[in-house]
């Protein structure tokens, strides 16, 4: 059988990873799929770059994007990143015939529904496994094992540099901002961590989930994101002393035909597997009608891990191939358009909550506080109240029932604008 061609655009960690993979791993990707996977082109910005990975001299390095369109290459394997560039590539990839294999969450984001139905018309594979938590295989569990089961929940953490820096909080009790130098220092954070720390590129991969769970569009600008950087030492302290772990969540379920999701920093039972991950760790949990819960953990970045989910990719896309009719269901629900989802306000969310009122020392100020949850309809379950006599300030933290977000809301509006509350309150919900 004739040798599958990769054209690799971008050939940093992920693609030196793949190449790494294809060496080391070649005996066992042959006799699994029943055919030879060779690199023949890879797409670079810079010729002149000394690339992490060796390579033969069979594998031709370009600065021109139409050399992965020629009939040198069967398979586009995308891994450069950004938007445009990639959304573009891809398109003609496509439209020439190729088949695709993308890692980039955020144009999947954004423009995943389009780049299917093209794919789908010219009866050509895109497949994205790599595109969400590294090496977890998230996608293909909900795409086909999972198939049979109505999604019932979709719980995850899915930014290691984010996972990171909290585990780091809580474990060795350093502030967000040493934590945060010390995830760049590690290589486990960009120069510019916006995108990981502010909930970004986590809610691009809750996007692309959902439309693999419950085969429906969430617009990405629709989605509620709220990063780790109001996550503070003392939260992380109060947080454990009622026996939980802040972790920043990706969460989406189905409630009355509705699709409720959000990205941001929750507080989850320590006993909760989820609050056990640690370090740079990925982990999914799914809730399933029938199989019911199940989780999915690992490394949810780096060369090889990365690379290992889109070798997978490419190996399924061979299994494909080599079928009597080669077919490729790129949306998990036969390559239909998906309708937009149908979106439970935030506002209407409910869900128990953890606040954290900074205010004067004073007699009467936790009973105003009280008071005005309980107007609306707001149950305490837990409070703690810490005062220093030599302290101007004070925290009161309250855990509570469940409560509607719209009330949450209105509360936090009502009691700082109080004369004793001297910081905006602090707020995270509880899973």
């Amino acid at each position: 059988m004739n040798t599958l061609r990769l054209g690799i655009a971008g050939f940093g960690t992920v693609g030196s990873g793949l190449a790494q993979i294809l060496h080391e791993n070649r005996e066992i990707i042959l006799a699994r799929t029943g055919r030879d996977i060779a690199i023949t082109t890879v797409l670079v910005r810079d010729l002149s770059k000394k690339r992490a990975a060796a390579t033969g001299p069979e594998v031709r390095f370009t600065n021109n994007p139409d050399d992965l369109l020629s009939n040198e290459v069967d398979v586009v394997v995308e891994l450069m990143g950004g938007v445009d560039l990639a959304r573009d590539l891809i398109t003609r990839a496509l439209q020439a015939g190729k088949h695709v294999v993308t890692a980039n969450k955020h144009l999947l984001a954004l423009h995943g529904p389009e780049l299917s139905a093209l794919a789908a018309s010219k009866g050509l594979g895109l497949f994205y496994e790599a595109s969400v938590a590294g090496g977890v295989p998230i996608v293909q569990a909900l795409r086909e094992s999972l198939g049979a089961n109505r999604i019932e929940r979709l719980t995850g953490i899915m930014n290691g540099t984010a996972n990171y820096i909290l585990s780091e909080m809580t474990t060795n009790h350093l502030e967000f901002a040493t934590a945060l130098k010390q995830a760049q220092d590690l290589g486990y954070a960009e120069a510019d961590p916006t995108f990981d720390i502010e909930g970004f590129d986590t809610a691009h991969k809750l996007v692309v989930l959902i439309r693999l769970a419950y085969g429906r569009d969430f617009p990405l600008s629709r989605l509620p994101v709220r990063g780790i950087t109001q996550v503070t030492g003392l939260d992380i302290e109060f947080a454990r002393e009622f026996g939980y772990r802040i972790k920043l969540l990706a969460q989406a379920r189905e409630v009355d035909g509705k699709i409720e999701a959000s990205v941001e920093p929750t507080l989850v039972k320590h006993t909760f597997l989820l609050a056990r991950v640690g370090g740079n760790y990925n982990a999914v949990r799914v809730e399933g009608n029938a199989v019911g819960p199940i989780m999915l953990h690992g490394q949810g970045a780096g060369a090889l891990p990365t690379g290992s989910a889109v070798m997978a990719d490419i190996m399924a896309l061979c299994r494909g191939l080599n079928a009597p009719c080669a077919s490729f269901d790129n949306t998990g629900f036969g390559n239909k358009p998906l309708p937009q989802a149908e979106i439970l306000p935030a506002s209407e969310g409910v869900a128990m909550h953890y606040f954290r009122f900074t205010v004067t020392d004073r007699p009467g100020v936790l009973a105003s506080i009280a008071k005005t949850m309980a107007e609306h309809d707001i149950s305490i379950a837990q409070a703690v109240q810490k005062g220093d006599h030599q302290a101007s300030d004070v925290p009161i933290v309250f855990l509570t029932h469940n409560a509607r977000a719209s009330a949450v809301a209105d509360t936090i509006r009502i009691i700082d604008a109080m004369p004793f509350t001297l910081r905006p309150t602090v707020h995270f919900p509880i899973l």
